[in-house]
């Protein structure tokens, strides 16, 4: 566990000192969980946009974009259920004056539970070798039985009482648990109340006329509000699919763990309207292609799993999380959901107009049914960056920091660096900079000795580091040296341009992976 805190903290203080992340309006003190991104950060940023946008309506002909307000007339929130509804179970702790969301405290206990079971499963795995059953053995040891069973028990009791509003059952649970509060070790805890997340705002000149409305705390509603104008302006057919990336805003009743939970962040949702009686097998269809995409960024495929919901939302006929190891264990970063018609039917009910579609082979109008995946961007940002910050050891008591990023997201694709400040090297290399620029977010480095300037590129993440010596002006090639390698090699300068492209290429990283 100590170790899981120390590379937390080094991600994000290695995010800071290399222009990845800030707190926002620092220099007053900044904002509790809101946080601005820096020159590698927006780059960063920007292209996990990108390979999420680009393989979701370019290399689908039935989804399409969308760019919704971020208001909305109030009626769209209660239509939704979120006026009603999206609430947070808040406890806290009598003596440390802590605030957390109770399911979270009995979900952190669980996951306990379930590492302590991992932990012996992994032990006998070594002791028994090619013939361990894992399953065999999950049914028969008793240890792994219980911890295991256990378990199932917390979380199937957690989602009962949640979904009955049985807040005290709740209280009741994290009593007998034993759970303590993580600032202090206090078991001394208030009663559960129900928290709503949404932030107010006005709309109007002055206070007396304005209208109340909400910074959306989710970016689907704009999408299903639109449902006919883009079906009818796009002519799509069922199934098709409608993709949005924004920004959300919570009030979160503890935001924290960085990046990982804001009151200010940016979704990445596509909602994927089918027929009636046809929406659990594009859910699972949608699972497997969403892991897929994860797993095509080269992270590590132990790194991700499914968690089923045992609590579902009130729309939802099926849901998981694709969970992520992330430093302080898994956690979600992408949800699947069978949303079922209950948005489009609510939008109807409140709105009076019909949100159907004509399905002219089946020659009958229905409202459709909707699988959703939904992706946090800024938690997105952070699997990446966690999972690519590496500290070698290189031999003879040397090592390097190296932010193995996938080439597809590094900010900068190639670092150009002249051996020396003088004798016609810095102009070639500004002369490459120039050339590749307008394919390639490139950058030019002439300070420090190389080995140094090799080092920094390595920190921010950068794949490629190309060096103009002296044989460059007779032999017009440089030597190239790969990140995540250290290998280096000879090239004439004019390869340059298919070699980053290789390197780099969206096509390179997503093919063979794309449903």
């Amino acid at each position: 566990m100590a170790k899981q805190e120390d590379l937390f903290k080094n991600v994000v203080s290695h995010a800071k000192e290399y222009g990845f992340i800030f707190g926002s309006s620092e220099i007053y003190d900044g904002l509790s969980a809101v946080y601005d991104y820096g020159q590698n950060g927006a780059e960063l940023k920007k292209n996990i946009k990108e390979y999420w946008w680009r393989s979701m309506t370019q290399l689908h002909q039935n989804i399409v974009g969308l760019d919704a307000a971020i208001l909305m007339h109030p009626t769209t929130w209660k239509a939704s259920g979120h006026v009603d509804a999206f609430n947070d179970p808040l406890i806290d702790n009598k003596d440390s004056k802590k605030r957390y969301r109770a399911d979270v405290l009995v979900e952190d206990h669980a996951e306990k539970l379930l590492q302590k079971a991992e932990k012996e499963i992994q032990k006998a795995k070594k002791r028994f070798g090619e013939d361990f059953d894992e399953e065999m053995y999950k049914e028969t040891n008793p240890r792994v039985k219980r911890y295991l069973g256990d378990r199932k028990q917390i979380l199937e009791r957690l989602a009962k009482s949640l979904t009955n509003e049985d807040l005290a059952d709740v209280k009741s649970l994290i009593e007998e648990l034993e759970i303590a509060c993580p600032e202090s070790g206090s078991k001394n805890w208030t009663d559960v109340k129900q928290f709503n997340l949404m932030f107010g705002t006005k709309l109007g000149a002055s206070a007396d006329s304005a209208t109340q409305l909400y910074l959306r705390p989710e970016t689907a509603q704009g999408i299903f509000v639109n449902f006919l104008n883009v079906q009818k302006t796009g002519r799509m057919k069922i199934p098709f699919g409608i993709a949005q990336i924004g920004k959300a805003f919570r009030n979160e009743i503890v935001a924290r763990q960085f990046i990982f939970r804001m009151r200010e962040f940016e979704q990445m949702e596509m909602q994927f309207f089918v027929r009636p009686g046809q929406e659990l097998e594009w859910y699972e269809k949608w699972k497997e292609a969403r892991l897929n995409w994860h797993r095509s960024l080269g992270l590590g495929e132990e790194l991700y799993r499914f968690h089923d919901h045992e609590k579902l939302a009130h729309y939802a006929n099926a849901a998981a999380d694709i969970e992520f190891d992330f430093p302080f264990g898994f956690k979600e970063l992408e949800g699947i959901h069978s949303r079922t018609d209950f948005d489009l039917k609510a939008h109807e009910e409140h709105s009076g107009k019909k949100l159907r579609f004509y399905d002219p082979e089946l020659k009958e109008n229905y409202v459709p049914y909707v699988i959703e995946t939904s992706i946090g961007l800024d938690r997105m940002f952070l699997a990446v960056l966690s999972a690519s910050l590496k500290e070698e050891d290189l031999g003879e008591g040397n090592t390097r920091t190296v932010l193995k990023l996938p080439a597809v997201l590094a900010p900068t694709k190639a670092a150009i660096l002249p051996l020396v400040k003088k004798d016609g090297l810095p102009e070639l290399a500004q002369k490459i900079v120039d050339d590749l620029k307008w394919d390639f977010n490139v950058q030019y480095d002439e300070k420090d000795a190389i080995g140094r300037r090799y080092r920094r590129q390595d920190a921010a993440g950068t794949p490629l580091c190309i060096t103009v010596d002296h044989d460059s002006l007779e032999d017009n090639s440089v030597t190239v040296r790969f990140r995540d390698s250290m290998e280096q090699k000879r090239i004439p300068i004019e390869e340059l341009d298919t070699l980053i492209r290789k390197e780099t290429d969206f096509k390179s990283w997503l093919k063979g992976f794309s449903n």
